[in-house]
């Protein structure tokens, strides 16, 4: 008698199913769907943010349009093919922050742009992606926790790009591309005490890089983070000025349109990195609670699809992804909050960026192709 093979319920050819569209596009749904109320929220918030400029609403929507395709794009790849090509994106990311800084396109006081046929484009952002799938492709294959040689390895391929970031100078972008690297090796489960010891080694540094890694105006940020009353017209003007639009906004805020301090100009950088201050001010704690309401959702499915992920690979990827983008949040809100130095973070999704929208939405296109991944049989 020939042996039989087990397969799981309806996978023979006469009791399959057609797969439906989100089957056969590599779509997960609940995600898509949150993303797209996420992304149609933030604009409305943003037509008030930008003084009701219509135009920059229109072209961060272009933006948001290109990143879903980008999305779409991403999830019809496998992880396979996702493994194999981070070292190379690694790489071709670290050539472009090279040239920012040979012959970057600066802006206040910053070079952190190149401009390539007319189009500029921020290639640290890209590195939010890239360093965590090449920390991932460089795990994925070996033994779990990692030992200390590999962890080691792990650092340096974080370090470069992020060393490269830091002399643009973008501390905040810097910190958060290194953060997104050392999720991976988080997830890989390493040892307490190389986690014990990395916040040791963290205190004993801290003097040295206030002493010697970081300028005038990165301290003068922390300084002001302690006592924004100190300069009220300058350097704590941004903390001053975003906790008063919070604190006005109540629980049912000013109303669409009718915010006193972005309105009329009081609130810096309105449309950009202080954008849940106008949210709080004209649609009041209630409307935060609903954006927030919304990134926890999108977070939890991100988990879910971490937890059951079909490879190391995939389990590394959605873990960091997810962490990194819990990590985007909770940096902005703290630093509009006044309870974290202004590190010019954008609110993911809800803020003015092209880049940043595109960079997120690849990322989620990646943890879709996760989510889709083929389930395995056990013959």
């Amino acid at each position: 008698m020939g042996d039989y093979v087990r397969q799981l319920p309806g996978s023979s050819a006469g009791l399959s199913r057609r797969p439906g569209a989100t089957q056969r596009f590599h779509l997960d749904l609940p995600l898509l769907g949150l993303l797209l109320v996420l992304t149609l929220f933030g604009l409305v918030v943003l037509y008030s943010a930008s003084g009701q400029n219509m135009g920059a609403v229109i072209r961060q929507g272009r933006f948001i349009l290109v990143g879903f395709v980008v999305m779409i794009a991403a999830a019809q790849f496998s992880l396979q093919r996702f493994q194999r090509w981070g070292p190379l994106f690694y790489l071709v990311g670290v050539a472009l922050l090279v040239a920012v800084d040979v012959a970057g396109v600066g802006a206040k006081g910053a070079q952190r742009w190149l401009s390539i046929g007319g189009f500029r484009f921020q290639p640290s952002e890209i590195m939010k992606l890239t360093v965590p799938m090449t920390v991932a492709w460089y795990l994925a294959d070996r033994t779990l926790p990692p030992r200390f040689k590999y962890i080691v390895a792990c650092l340096t391929i974080i370090a470069i790009p992020s060393a490269l970031i830091l002399i643009q100078p973008d501390l905040g972008t810097s910190l958060l591309i290194a953060a997104s690297g050392m999720f991976v090796v988080f997830m890989a489960g390493i040892g307490w005490g190389y986690i014990f010891g990395a916040v040791l080694l963290a205190v004993a540094s801290a003097w040295p890089v206030w002493m010697y890694g970081l300028k005038e105006y990165q301290q003068q940020r922390i300084l002001t983070l302690l006592n924004p009353e100190s300069d009220k017209l300058g350097a704590g003007w941004n903390i001053i000025q975003s906790k008063t639009a919070i604190g006005s906004g109540g629980w049912e805020g000013k109303g669409w349109l009718k915010g006193t301090q972005s309105q009329l100009d009081f609130l810096p950088e309105s449309h950009t990195d202080f954008i849940i201050a106008v949210l709080a001010e004209e649609w009041g704690l209630r409307g935060v609670i609903i954006l927030m309401g919304l990134y926890l959702l999108i977070l939890l499915r991100g988990f879910w699809i971490g937890i059951h992920a079909q490879s190391s690979y995939g389990r590394l990827m959605a873990g960091s992804l997810t962490l990194t983008f819990f990590v985007y949040i909770f940096v902005n809100m703290g630093m509009v909050a006044g309870l974290l130095p202004v590190v010019g973070v954008p609110l993911p999704l809800v803020s003015a960026g092209g880049t940043s929208v595109v960079t997120l939405m690849a990322g989620f296109g990646l943890l879709m192709a996760v989510s889709t991944e083929p389930r395995r049989v056990v013959h």
